[in-house]
């Protein structure tokens, strides 16, 4: 399986997630962590549920991913999730050394690698492979779709 095989196999899985996240009347976000190609945590958006505001799908991935690897940092590790991110779940990947970020749709309102904001190629010491559109239709399908619902 090459690169781009896998990276739309854990998006399904991270969409698979998201769909969890809707039916709790969440938004629809699901992420993964992946470590040598093994998923090693996976979460969906739970601000509502959690009562807590940063409860978004990376966040909580994330935490699950360093308790998982009994570390605060997750060198070699990939996070894959259905929209881009906000700034604060990109200052975490950041914060935790994640290689890979892999997203799906752009967020127009919140995200801060190309849409509201743009990701700096430098200023930071840790450099993240970032890349986006991956199954993009189908991410955003089920974004517009929830809320459509919602309306």
């Amino acid at each position: 399986m090459d690169q781009e095989e896998k990276d739309r196999f854990w998006m399904r899985i991270a969409l698979a997630e998201a769909e969890k996240g809707a039916l709790l009347g969440e938004i629809p976000v699901g992420a993964v962590v992946v470590f040598k190609d093994k998923e090693i945590s996976r979460a969906h958006n739970q601000p509502i549920t959690l009562v807590d505001p940063t409860a978004h799908a990376e966040i909580l991935a994330i935490r699950k991913a360093s308790e998982y690897q009994k570390n605060y940092r997750l060198n070699g590790c990939g996070l894959y999730v259905t929209i881009e991110p906000c700034a604060m779940c990109l200052g975490a990947c950041i914060h935790t050394r994640i290689e890979r970020l892999v997203f799906g749709a752009l967020d127009p309102k919140a995200g801060a690698v190309e849409s509201l904001f743009r990701f700096p190629e430098n200023g930071f010491n840790h450099k993240i492979e970032i890349i986006g559109g991956i199954l993009a239709g189908e991410c955003g399908k089920i974004l517009k779709d929830f809320f459509k619902k919602k309306r």
